[in-house]
């Protein structure tokens, strides 16, 4: 789970809880698809973004971090990897909704935390060196449910379509977001019994001895063929968590949006635009409510024993752990992950998976796998499945797949609009 908290307590005496009211002006949404305009922190790809993005949760595949080594791959250039999109993206410009309908729903959920919980994405073009990456999307559902950690919460299925400066749809999300009650009878409940994470030399050595296996397949072809049901996948290692390796994180280009964390001037800028995003810390500075992915202490307040990770930084390990596996001639195509505990400072993850189904459709070749991470408790914090495309000797090179005809269109119409906008923008 990752924290995106929007309250405005400095008080440990809370009681936010979900409004009927919000639930159903949340589902006045559903349907309503608009362009995007949220910019990230890189706006277009550049062979240092690229590297810093995947270095930033510790992926050191050449494809990715190397201009050079890209060249001579079936890509005939670095590409980056799946995950860019969370770091990468421009405003777009398009219609808005209508304005009763954005009126209704204005400060939804106003004071309760909001977790992003999995997603379900596919990926159908790589991004290049120079690409830009532009999105539209909308609410696709709205549920809500009792929840172990609170009184009950709210689930909602938003799904965002990328496409590149050509119109072409580079990736599709549908990210899980559930908003939840915080209530002071909850504060301490099962989570804070958990212990923070320590080891002895030999439990590091068990670790770094899965870390000295690891290693992308490169440009040795994973053959369709060669694959066999069952076949386990080799272990990935990530972690212990440290604070260090947030701050890595974030170094590649995460975090910053929707809520442009920031510094001295700025920050108070940014104060003063959404005052309840800040909360006063131990020493009465207003502060980031984002901090209770390095801070303790804010963590302890809404009910957890420490920091922890942000659920895309899982997501990211979880595509990690499948690019390294296929080679360079493979292609990552669906993924659903859930993050169903947290990852605190100190976990340490190893990621295993077998391979459950493979066909050949329309002459692709589709292999079908079930992972997970566990920490060292044990514990599966994230199970995950996905679809991949693998050469074949028979059927010969991976064809990428192909979103709906419908969606191509949208894709199209949106940019179109896009540059309308963008060109009168520019003209006053």
């Amino acid at each position: 789970m990752t924290d995106a908290t929007t309250g405005s307590e400095t008080e440990r005496e809370f009681d936010y809880a979900i409004k009927d009211d919000d639930i159903e002006r949340a589902r006045l949404l559903i349907g309503h698809e608009t362009a995007q305009g949220q910019r990230e922190h890189n706006t277009q790809a550049s062979p240092d973004g690229i590297r810093h993005f995947a270095r930033g949760y510790g992926d050191d595949n050449p494809l990715f971090t190397s201009s050079e080594y890209g060249r001579y791959t079936r890509w005939g250039s670095q590409i980056a990897p799946p995950m860019i999109g969370i770091a990468m993206s421009n405003p777009t410009y398009g219609d808005p909704i209508p304005d009763d309908v954005a009126k209704r729903t204005k400060g939804l959920f106003s004071g309760v935390h909001l977790f992003v919980s999995g997603q379900s994405s596919e990926w159908y073009r790589p991004v290049y060196p120079g690409d830009e990456l532009y999105g539209f999307g909308g609410l696709e559902s709205v549920e809500q449910k009792r929840s172990e950690f609170a009184e009950r919460s709210v689930i909602r299925v938003h799904r965002s379509v990328r496409m590149n400066q050509r119109g072409e749809i580079v990736a599709i999300n549908r990210g899980l977001l559930i908003a939840t009650e915080r209530k002071k009878s909850r504060e301490r409940g099962k989570y804070m019994d958990i212990k923070a994470a320590s080891y002895t030399d030999d439990e590091i050595a068990e670790l770094d001895e899965i870390y000295a296996k690891e290693g992308p397949r490169g440009a040795q072809p994973r053959w369709f063929e060669d694959v066999e049901i069952g076949e386990p996948l080799p272990k990935m290692a990530k972690g212990p968590l440290t604070l260090t390796e947030v701050i890595v994180f974030h170094a590649g280009g995460y975090g910053f949006a929707p809520y442009n964390i920031s510094a001295s001037r700025i920050a108070y800028r940014n104060r003063q635009r959404i005052p309840k995003f800040y909360v006063k810390n131990a020493a009465g500075i207003p502060d980031v409510a984002q901090r209770l992915h390095w801070e303790n202490e804010w963590s302890q307040q809404i009910g957890n024993p420490m920091a922890y990770d942000y659920a895309v930084m899982r997501q990211c390990w979880l595509t990690h752990y499948l690019t390294d596996w296929i080679g360079d001639d493979g292609w990552l195509f669906r993924q659903h992950d859930e993050m169903r505990k947290f990852n605190y400072i100190g976990d340490a993850h190893v990621i295993t998976g077998e391979v459950t189904d493979k066909r050949v459709e329309d002459g692709r070749c589709f292999v079908d796998v079930a992972f997970r991470a566990t920490n060292q408790r044990g514990v599966v914090t994230a199970p995950a499945n996905a679809t991949v495309l693998l050469p074949s000797r028979e059927h010969g090179p991976v064809l990428l797949p192909e979103p709906s005809n419908d969606l191509k269109m949208r894709a199209v119409k949106m940019m179109a609009r896009h540059r309308e906008l963008s060109k009168s923008r520019q003209d006053r």
